[in-house]
């Protein structure tokens, strides 16, 4: 491919980005020892947040933006990747400081990269994407303090979301009683067949925290942080676990000490841009085993490549439901 088609986001001082299709060739592509021939990618919120500039995710002007991409392997100088391998790019910084996956071709290091599972298709591993891996990266921080199915329900904030979707759907599978936390009432039945055992409204969750509350969960996935996340703190049992890996309400904490002493909570913070090889492998080792497939059909929709700016301001407006399999054609 001589030619390819890539949306580049540009700024220019102190103006408004802006945001085009361009056509690039692969020499201009930045550096890296393996070269991938994009096939699919996706949408997560902080894509929307860097295609709409609602917070400084592109530190690097212009930009090809897009934090995920699945496709082959065309070149490589990189000893753990020949052509023709199938692999997934998560994080790491791509559409933010190095050319992304909104892109029919992409070249990045190898050691971002990790060989696609047999199990998923290109398609399928990117309508996990970071929203999907993120979520089995809390779901493992939960495993590792002790959260079982027997310990009590797992709280899911931003439940019909990426993250929160996979959540249920991952944690329903291994036994858990799912509480589903949702601002869209309309989502109970697509939640409850995903496997949510409860539905309750993300309101009980937005006023001002007690030092603690009832409890009611052994285990949280926050997507929210803030209020949500305070107060999901506040009302988790003893010894349980909050694994907090989202912003959507804000990055404040208005919180207090008395859960983490008085009941042994932990509050696990999730990276999963920078997490090193060893735990990305493990978590889509993990997702192949157990996340339904049908399950992730059923909250998966497929849309081009093209639409991805229609959908960056719909994702941050919290009216995407799932996710989003982006075709790059």
């Amino acid at each position: 491919m001589d030619r390819f088609k890539a949306l580049m986001v540009s700024k220019k001082d102190e103006q408004r980005q802006q945001v085009e299709w361009a056509e690039l060739g692969p020499e201009q592509l930045m550096d890296g020892d393996v070269l991938v021939r994009v096939s699919h990618s996706t949408i997560n919120y902080k894509d929307g947040l860097a295609l709409e500039g609602k917070a400084p995710i592109i530190r690097r002007w212009p930009m090809i933006p897009g934090i995920d991409f699945s496709g082959t392997v065309l070149e490589s100088s990189n000893p753990d990747f020949r052509p023709g391998d199938e692999v997934i790019l998560n994080g790491w910084g791509v559409g933010e400081v190095h050319y992304g996956g909104y892109a029919q071709m992409a070249r990045v290091k190898g050691d971002w990269l990790v060989h696609k599972p047999a199990e998923f298709t290109a398609a399928e591993a990117m309508a996990i994407g970071t929203a999907g891996y993120t979520a089995m990266l809390c779901v493992l921080a939960l495993e590792a303090h002790g959260v079982t199915p027997e310990a009590g329900p797992v709280l899911v904030t931003g439940a019909a979301g990426g993250v929160g979707s996979v959540a249920v759907a991952v944690l329903s599978k291994l036994g858990h009683h799912v509480i589903a936390s949702t601002g869209r009432p309309t989502e109970a039945d697509f939640l409850m067949d995903l496997g949510a055992a409860e539905i309750i409204d993300r309101a009980e969750l937005a006023d001002k925290p007690r030092p603690l509350g009832k409890e009611r969960w052994a285990g949280v996935v926050d997507v929210a942080g803030s209020k949500t996340l305070a107060n999901a703190i506040s009302q988790t049992r003893y010894g349980g676990t909050v694994a907090a890996c989202g912003l959507a309400q804000g990055m404040d904490l208005p919180a207090n000490v008395a859960p983490f002493i008085l009941r042994g909570v932990t509050l696990a913070g999730i990276d999963s841009v920078m997490a090193p090889k060893g735990k990305r492998i493990e978590a889509w080792s993990r997702l192949a085993r157990d996340l339904n497939r049908g399950k992730l059909a059923e909250l998966t929709q497929t849309r081009p490549l093209t639409d991805v700016t229609e959908l960056a301001p719909r994702i941050l407006a919290g009216q995407v439901r799932g996710r989003v399999v982006l075709e790059v054609g």
